[in-house]
């Protein structure tokens, strides 16, 4: 999604951020970070690396207007004017101390950046970085004590990845300001991005992509997996694959007439798809484009697997979508009882 061969940290702050549900109180810097080469050599990819692959974005939105939605607000006016950049720094740590509304939101360091030199969409551009680090690892310190070397546990944090990021480029397209964000800790969905960023994700063929799988996958587990089986549900997932992979474009009523030969399947997926809608918001679009890179990603998360209580797993492979009921036999044995799979195949591999 970024590009961050040119990308340099121009200002940079800690604050801690307390917990309002358990009367904690935050703690903030009142200067920017003076780095020596070795901790900005470590905190330049720290901080963007979790951001070069993303593909999905988001964009700012309030009730009504989003030229009052907190993050926006205070990011706009560090754009304009650097020299505001500690003091706004404070207001969006106070904000997302008034998103900790319950025991289980964790305190901890709030990294606040500028970042300039970032390449979003070939367009240069700069961007304030928003993480926040809730889990710190232990590790041992070795120090000198009486001409001896002694070792000591301290805590600090590890820069494999954040927990929680965004950045807010300073850069729009017609549907608002381009919001990146990742969060590796998801015990509160609605916490990070709803309460405190308050972004929906941009309406664009990635969204639009991203929507239609999650529907896939949730209607091969709540419908199509109880009500016939596994087998079928990994024929349905396969066979959903390579229709994305084999179309530039989504047609709706195509993919269920191409996917599905009988009406009654037809039908479950309409009930599913108005039912899994409402349940998430969400407007599943008749026709959009085919985002490859959010096909990838999602294909991968994907796990085509028949678990058997006889400890044998049977595992398809999601780009074979006609393995399952070519290569697969499901029957009943009278004689001892049990179901089985029969595996067809030329040679073992």
């Amino acid at each position: 999604m970024i590009k961050r061969t040119r990308a340099e940290i121009t200002k940079c702050i800690i604050h801690k951020v307390a917990n309002k549900y358990n009367s904690g109180q935050n703690s903030f810097s009142e200067d920017v970070i003076r780095f020596d080469e070795e901790s900005y050599n470590l905190m330049l990819p720290f901080l963007l690396k979790p951001f070069a692959n993303l593909a999905q974005s988001y964009r700012f939105s309030h009730h009504a207007d989003v030229r009052l939605n907190e993050i926006n607000n205070y990011t706009s006016e560090i754009f304009k004017d650097e020299s505001t950049f500690v003091n706004y720094s404070k207001n969006i740590v106070n904000h997302l101390y008034e998103q900790s509304n319950s025991a289980q939101i964790k305190k901890g360091d709030v990294i606040i950046a500028l970042i300039e030199g970032i390449e979003y969409q070939d367009v240069l551009t700069e961007a304030v970085g928003i993480f926040k680090v809730e889990n710190k690892i232990d590790f041992f310190q070795t120090y000198l004590d009486e001409n001896s070397f002694d070792v000591a546990v301290q805590q600090g944090i590890s820069t494999k990845k954040i927990d929680k990021g965004c950045l807010i480029l300073n850069t729009s397209d017609a549907e608002g300001t381009v919001v990146l964000s990742v969060d590796n800790n998801q015990y509160d969905a609605q916490y990070w991005i709803k309460n405190f960023l308050s972004v929906t994700y941009a309406d664009d063929r990635n969204q639009h992509t991203q929507s239609y799988l999650e529907l896939c996958k949730e209607f091969s587990e709540e419908v199509i997996k109880p009500e016939f089986g596994k087998q079928e549900q990994s024929q349905f997932l396969a066979s959903t694959v390579d229709y994305f992979k084999e179309h530039e474009s989504v047609d709706y009523h195509e993919f269920k007439d191409e996917i599905f030969e009988e009406d009654q399947k037809k039908n479950l997926f309409e009930d599913y798809k108005k039912h899994f809608e409402t349940l998430n918001d969400v407007l599943i679009r008749n026709n959009f484009e085919v985002s490859d890179v959010v096909l990838k990603k999602e294909k991968q998360k994907i796990k085509n697997i028949i678990k058997l209580d006889t400890n044998i797993e049977i595992k398809l492979d999601v780009d074979a979508p006609d393995a399952a009921s070519e290569y697969l036999e499901r029957g009943y044995d009278e004689e001892k009882k049990m179901k089985y799979y029969k595996v067809y195949f030329n040679e073992e591999k």
